[in-house]
């Protein structure tokens, strides 16, 4: 075994606070470029009194290592499975979701359900994919990123929360989050990129066979909402939900309206009593 293989992503999983105890089921939260899994923690309590929570840190940012060998899709879901339970709703934001799509694709027994937040199947435009980012918007974005790294992820933090009542709050809680844990690895931040941009899973979500959710923010300029009406035409099961006043993290700029989404996505298709 290479040490690369050894290197063990890190996660934590919180119990259950309310009256399921051990016996709720088990929700494992991934977290978007940049960031790491503290993120989720203004939403973490509410999700706590219906779920055990397994929180995981994605390779090179918050406390995971990096391997040596460069992100790749494969190998990223292959670490993910081997710190997640046996089987799990899991909810991913931004490429967190690409990555929880991709897991449930690969490894469907270990995926109960998806809730993708402010999640794109194909986060770049293509010729048949217009509701995405433009390629030259992104590009224009790497190249900021190889000039100055640090000063280019402070502006992606800001970008993210544009569109937000609450952006101030917003970008402040991001900006002193990112310090917790270190700054991400410049590597694993540029490679992050590179996935983004060559990540097209929309064979996957449309042969999805696990209920699948969509939370999209009404103002979001990373992921448009009009993509969540493509979204839906390649998966027509899908549960789609439209935060208004929210952009790219609904769960911070509305977490009332976000904790309602999902909540009535676990009742209506989960038969949970959430």
């Amino acid at each position: 075994m290479t040490h690369a293989d050894s290197l063990t992503l890190y996660h934590d999983t919180y119990a259950c606070t309310g009256p399921a105890g051990a016996a709720a089921p088990e929700l494992v939260l991934l977290h978007g470029w940049g960031l790491h899994s503290v993120v989720w923690d203004p939403v973490v309590p509410d999700l706590l009194e219906h779920f055990q929570v397994t929180v995981i840190d994605l390779p090179g940012m918050g406390r995971s290592p990096l391997p040596r060998q460069g992100l790749q899709r494969d190998d990223l879901v292959r670490r993910l499975l081997a710190v997640a339970p046996a089987r799990a709703v899991w909810m991913g934001w931004s490429l967190g979701g690409e990555l929880a799509l991709a897991v449930a694709a690969q490894a469907p027994q270990r995926v109960s359900a998806l809730a993708l937040v402010a999640t794109n199947a194909c986060f770049l435009q293509r010729e048949d994919w217009p509701c995405a980012m433009p390629a030259a918007v992104f590009r224009q974005f790497s190249e900021l990123f190889a000039e100055d790294g640090d000063g280019t992820l402070f502006r992606f933090l800001a970008l993210q929360c544009r569109g937000s009542e609450r952006m101030k709050e917003d970008i402040r809680f991001l900006q002193e989050i990112v310090y917790l844990q270190g700054l991400p690895a410049p590597r694993a931040l540029r490679e992050g990129l590179d996935l983004l941009a060559a990540l097209d899973l929309r064979h996957e979500l449309a042969t999805l066979q696990q209920p699948v959710q969509l939370i999209l923010g009404a103002t979001d300029y990373l992921v448009p909402a009009a993509a969540g009406d493509a979204l839906k035409a390649l998966q027509p099961t899908l549960s789609l939900a439209v935060i208004e006043g929210s952009g790219h993290a609904p769960f911070l700029a509305q977490p009332a309206l976000f904790l309602a989404a999902f909540r009535d996505f676990c009742r209506e298709r989960l038969a949970l009593a959430c």
